[in-house]
């Protein structure tokens, strides 16, 4: 009886997500031509999860749940002396990237710092503060010295040229690093901000480490801004793969903002505020927000603060960063004038460029998501050009973002690989598409993959659950090919933002289950 009970009032959430949905759709242009059924973000928050296991490099622990990778990358640092064992491999490749990687934490660190209660009630709480920690341990490894930040191991040339799994990697291990000589201010400061907010996350379950994440921070921060230059000037290995093409002024913003709400140390603030001017925080109006351009992240936690009555002797510059996040939200929900609305698939799906388009669509999601709970805590609305928006229409769109992802869209498919009944089988990804270790542990050399692998029509042997790939065109197609990559390759990047929006649309869901049961007993006692 208590599940039949259960299983009405799900049903009558979901109708009452239909109706909202239905309503608000019209008000910021979301296509209702395809199905919006009813998902289970649980699930889909567990199974993210689990991707970032599968992205371990180094000896991989006693409790690991992805069983069908093991030890890599173990000799990492060797050649030159340091011990850079641990992190992750950005995509479908083994190179160790440290912009992207430190992006990654970032956002997987703000999503349980936004959203830590909801995560908890899954019981998945843990195995977010594993993904965050398997980070921040690594950047810790490599941060030698105050001025010394090893930027990435391996290159993106010697690894492209093989197929083999991070168990059997032959190719090239050499490390590459940030100094004085060689400065980078962006990958410094991306590392900053990410080992601030991991300092917030573990500031209470594990102190200790808190205070050892915040020192790297600071550290880090101050010889990024004291030695500037962009780290892709400096290690031009890294050029072809991750280009730092917004330069390194937003990361400098972006380190001293998430070194404020990490310390509450007015001469971060004074930064964010003081060189708003010079470094772009006030001149750029972006409609993006990703492991290279983080003005948007900036402009939206500095406008965030402008009704605290500490900053208001800031509220002019404060003022001028929401005027710029106003921008980008407005330009997500089609509300900007002059043509800066971000282009959309016919159904609905955010489109900013060919290559990965997804993760462009999960940050968007999730910067929607934490404004809108910042509007509604605030008791107010998002004024754009073509109207005005609420808090409650922002998240409704956040959410059809997220239920295309899941499996609403033209190809009745899910892009979170392992969720649902369809989604891709032909990751581009060298350890899933190869059989593993853990079942043939024989060598299978650099171009062997190739021959034998890379080329099959069968699906990958391992599912990389938990991976969110590039995503369909521009017409919502998409082609579930190995060698598309353009399509089918996944990063760290485009799933940890989903983190914190799966979680908060767990709450969703729970508030609406709890309002529907006050109302019930009212009309009972009635």
């Amino acid at each position: 009886m208590l599940k039949e009970i259960h299983r009405h009032k799900r049903w009558h959430f979901l109708l009452l997500i239909l109706i909202t949905i239905s309503s608000a759709a019209s008000l910021i242009g979301v296509s209702s031509e395809t199905d919006v059924g009813g998902f289970d973000y649980g699930e889909a928050l567990s199974k993210s999860l689990l991707y970032f296991e599968a992205q371990r490099s180094g000896r991989l622990p006693y409790n690991q749940r992805v069983t069908w990778r093991d030890h890599s990358g173990l000799t990492d640092g060797l050649e030159q002396g340091v011990d850079l064992l641990g992190g992750y491999h950005d995509a479908g490749d083994h190179v160790k990237f440290g912009l992207p990687m430190a992006f990654t934490v970032t956002m997987l660190s703000w999503s349980v710092i936004e959203y830590g209660d909801s995560v908890a009630s899954t019981g998945e709480l843990s195995h977010a503060l594993e993904a965050i920690k398997w980070g921040t341990d690594y950047f810790i490894k490599a941060h030698t010295s105050p001025n010394v930040l090893w930027a990435e191991v391996g290159d993106g040339d010697t690894d492209h040229y093989c197929w083999q799994r991070p168990e059997d990697m032959t190719t090239s291990r050499r490390a590459f690093k940030i100094d004085e000589n060689n400065p980078g201010s962006d990958l410094a400061g991306e590392t900053a901000a990410a080992m601030a907010a991991a300092s917030i996350v573990f500031r209470t379950t594990n102190p200790h480490y808190s205070h050892l994440l915040l020192h790297h921070a600071q550290q880090l921060f101050e010889f990024g801004d004291k030695y500037r230059g962009k780290y892709d000037e400096s290690l031009r290995v890294v050029k072809s793969y991750y280009a730092s093409v917004s330069g390194y002024m937003d990361e400098l913003l972006w380190g001293a903002t998430w070194l404020y709400r990490a310390t509450d140390n007015d001469h971060y603030m004074s930064y964010v505020v003081d060189m708003a001017h010079q470094l772009g925080g006030l001149s750029w109006a972006m409609s993006e927000f990703s492991w290279d351009v983080k003005f948007a992240g900036v402009q939206l936690l500095a406008s965030m603060l402008i009704k605290e009555e500490k900053h208001k002797q800031h509220s002019k510059i404060i003022q001028q960063y929401k005027s710029k996040a106003d921008h980008y939200l407005c330009s997500i929900l089609n509300k900007n004038i002059n043509g800066t609305n971000v282009q959309r698939t016919p159904a609905g799906l955010l489109y900013v460029r060919q290559w990965n388009n997804m993760q462009y669509v999960s940050t968007a999601s999730f910067l929607l998501t934490v404004y809108s709970d910042h509007l509604r805590k605030s008791n107010s609305d998002l004024e754009c050009h073509e109207g005005t928006v609420t808090p409650d229409e922002m998240l409704v769109f956040a959410k059809s973002q997220i239920d295309y992802i899941l499996g609403s869209n033209p190809m009745k498919t899910s892009y979170l690989v392992g969720y649902g009944s369809k989604y891709p089988t032909r990751v581009h990804h060298r350890g899933a598409s190869i059989a593993s270790y853990k079942d043939y542990k024989g060598f299978i050399g650099c171009t062997q993959g190739y021959d034998y692998w890379y080329g099959r029509s069968e699906p990958n042997p391992s599912v990389l659950v938990g991976a969110l790939v590039g995503g369909p065109d521009h017409r919502d197609e998409f082609v579930d090919r190995r060698d598309n990559y353009v399509q089918t390759e996944a990063c760290t990047y485009n799933t940890a933002p989903l983190v914190g929006v799966f979680a908060r649309l767990i709450e969703l869901e729970e508030q609406t289950l709890e309002e529907e049961d006050v109302s019930l007993v009212a009309t009972y006692k009635r």
